[in-house]
């Protein structure tokens, strides 16, 4: 006789019955300091706990979770994993919107604090020396529709028409080398996140997010300024070296790094400022044009847009009638001759070239530094491995505490490797947790 099948309920739901493989996220919970995220009152909905919220991100991060959506339905669905979290499971759990809005009203200042608290930590454990310092910068694209080439957008990378989408972003550049003799440059709208790390142990210690057409070498010493300040560094015994890629390559950074740092500046040439400090100059200090005539000054100004000050050179056929009637062809033909201005020349006299004119870019010990380089690289794939590229909120503010989450995913996982004496597997951003046994 066939008895039918009864449905039975389930006492207790499985995640309940294996509760330790949860407890490995309250370590990963337990080293981030959450208190500089105090609740704050507001009107309307009941709030959720930010610390809450700021570790549902970081669970995101670990799981690899490319969307917000998923996030929620993770919670929901979890139980005991939003318990964990902080959050109350039995009520309602925080939408996409609620964390979309964590992210757009917190000040970024506040992450900044969690951050540096986690590098500290690193540093008292021995994992951040501060000895080798490099820096990098990676784009981000914003969520805006000129970004996408399969819309039609007319005027689609017109600097001067910030798109509708998001109007804090602003036009960049991706500069890749498909071959060794090709280079491809990609336009795109968005953010970029600038990032000094530790070199030895690839681990960030400085981050900043600003928008796409904010250069790298602007920010390299108001950046390493507040390193210093941040972490209480002495550059006498603490710093030996900067490394940095053509990007760093000016004379304001060069004399910081040497100067106030007391690093060696292993830095890349960049292949803009080459022809100047080739140039011959006569017993009276001025340039010589490639005829072998001594250019004729115009004197010297203050260039507002770069901030520095130039003397100014131009052809002494076009400057000096009397010359002019000695001379009065160039002998190469110059193209610039020939459209009637001639040659223009401007040399610094706000700044010392001797530091950088002086590296030998080609001794075994610049090549064995800058070859620590590429620590930043390597940090990026790991950060963009947590999709801290392609962001779902739109803004500013927004993008720039996604970075500083992804960031504080980083070297959280960092510090519980070491909490739990793996110190070989601080870099194991995805694995680390996931995998853990306790």
């Amino acid at each position: 006789m066939d008895f039918p099948l009864l449905s039975q309920r389930l006492l207790f739901s499985p995640e309940e019955l294996n509760t330790n493989s949860l407890k490995k996220y309250d370590l990963l919970f337990s080293v981030i300091d959450t208190s500089p995220l105090e609740e704050t009152s507001s009107r309307g909905r009941p709030p959720f706990p930010r610390p809450a919220l700021l570790r549902a991100f970081v669970y995101k991060n670990v799981r690899c979770f490319p969307s917000l959506t998923e996030l929620a339905i993770e919670l929901n669905e979890r139980p005991t994993l939003s318990a964990q979290c902080g959050f109350d499971p039995t009520k309602s759990m925080p939408s996409v919107e609620r964390f979309s809005s964590f992210l757009r009203d917190t000040p970024n200042q506040t992450l900044q604090t969690i951050r540096t608290h986690l590098v500290k930590q690193l540093a008292l454990a021995g994992e951040i020396t501060f000895k080798y310092l490099s820096a990098n910068s990676c784009p981000i694209k914003a969520n805006v529709k000129e970004n996408n080439l399969k819309t039609i957008a007319r005027d689609r990378f017109d600097k001067t028409k910030m798109p509708k989408g998001d109007p804090d972003c602003r036009l960049g550049i991706i500069v890749t080398f498909p071959s060794p003799a090709q280079k491809k440059i990609e336009y795109f709208w968005g953010y970029r996140n600038h990032v000094i790390n530790d070199a030895l142990s690839e681990l960030p210690i400085h981050e900043i997010t600003k928008p796409a057409n904010v250069g790298e070498s602007p920010l390299l010493v108001p950046n390493l300024k507040e390193v210093v300040s941040t972490y209480n560094l002495n550059p006498d015994n603490q710093i030996e070296a900067f490394i940095g890629d053509s990007a760093s390559d000016s004379i304001q950074n060069f004399e910081f790094i040497v100067k106030d740092l007391k690093a060696k500046p292993i830095i890349a040439e960049n292949p803009r400022n080459k022809n100047p400090q080739d140039l011959k100059l006569s017993r009276r200090g001025h340039p010589c044009c490639i005829a072998g005539f001594e250019m004729v000054s115009r004197g010297i100004f203050r260039d507002s847009k770069q901030d520095r000050i130039r003397h100014k050179f131009i052809c002494p056929i076009r400057g000096s009638k009397k010359f002019a009637k000695q001379q009065p062809i160039c002998p190469w033909w110059h193209p610039k001759f020939l459209a009637g201005k001639g040659c223009i020349t401007y040399l610094r006299v706000d700044a010392d070239d001797s530091i950088r004119k002086n590296i030998d870019r080609h001794s075994p010990e610049f090549k064995k530094l800058y070859n620590l380089r590429t620590s930043s690289e390597r940090i990026f794939s790991r950060l963009l491995s947590i999709f801290m590229q392609y962001p779902t909120v739109r803004g500013l503010n927004a993008t720039a505490n996604l970075c500083t989450i992804a960031h504080i995913t980083v070297l959280a996982v960092a510090l519980t490797a070491v909490k739990i004496d793996q110190k070989n597997k601080i870099r194991y951003v995805k694995t680390l947790i996931p995998k853990l046994f306790l």
